[in-house]
């Protein structure tokens, strides 16, 4: 079994064993993250965490009590015009979504927020490359 599938099934008995409405929620926040781009890989990190990335971490999603947060690696560093960042305001990198019960998804302005972590997570790849060996 790949790595990955691994990961899917975890994730999916991890939603399973969430009976209440935080499990249909957070079923509804991955099958959002999942439409946004079809090269987004899942992963399962830090003790039983769903991991999504593509070109670095994108976000973790933890059932809490009372909520699901979604979690954005570099979220501060992401234009929110949609204003849904509601935790994590004060910190210097990650910026979270809180889904309170009764929280609808709003799925095209958090697909939009997922597509800019992704072009974010790209740009800084691109930094990280080492310069190509100028002329001389």
């Amino acid at each position: 079994m790949s790595k990955e599938a691994s990961a899917s099934e975890r994730i999916d008995g991890l939603i399973a064993g969430i009976t209440d409405w935080r499990g249909k929620t957070f079923a509804g926040i991955r099958k959002t993250i999942l439409a946004a781009d079809p090269e987004i890989s899942e992963e399962w990190k830090w003790m039983g965490s769903p991991v999504w990335s593509r070109d670095g971490i994108i976000a973790v999603a933890n059932a809490h009590k009372g909520k699901v947060k979604l979690t954005f690696m570099y979220g501060a560093k992401l234009a929110d015009p949609d204003k849904l960042f509601n935790a994590g305001l004060e910190g210097n990198a990650r910026r979270a979504i809180d889904f309170l019960e009764g929280d609808k998804i709003n799925a095209p302005a958090l697909k939009k927020l997922i597509r800019a972590a992704i072009e974010y997570n790209q740009g800084k790849s691109k930094k990280k490359a080492p310069a190509k060996a100028g002329k001389k």
